[in-house]
């Protein structure tokens, strides 16, 4: 059974691959492994912003702050993430956009697990 179960550490195993702990890309019989969800802790420096806006979205997705001061941008409106705690969800078709407005961390919940929208 212990190679149904896996620990670690979000913030070490995320540094290793672009933040991403669990979802369609981590190997068939890994633990991590799921085309139902998608997991990532991301840290975030000062004025890190996302290149361009995610348009097309066919995922569901859910961001919690875990510490600093988070923007999320969606049509129309601006979500500010301040407190530790404070999340925003969006639907599939919700385009979006983010900034690190100080050093942050943030959890991100995306389902389906979707092959060929991970962004590295």
């Amino acid at each position: 059974m212990s190679d149904q179960v896996y620990v670690g550490n979000a913030h070490a195993d995320g540094a290793l691959d672009s933040g991403w702990l669990l979802g369609h890309f981590k190997p068939p019989g890994d633990p991590r492994h799921s085309e139902d969800v998608e997991i990532k802790w991301g840290v975030h420096a000062p004025g890190d912003e996302r290149a361009r806006w995610a348009t097309g979205e066919v995922r569901t997705a859910l961001l919690v702050l875990i510490s600093g001061r988070f923007r999320v941008e969606l049509p129309g409106r601006s979500v500010l993430l301040s407190e530790p705690g404070d999340y925003v969800v969006w639907g599939r078709g919700v385009d979006h956009s983010w900034r690190a407005e100080e050093a942050s961390t943030v959890l991100t919940v995306r389902w389906p697990s979707v092959p060929g929208y991970r962004v590295g």
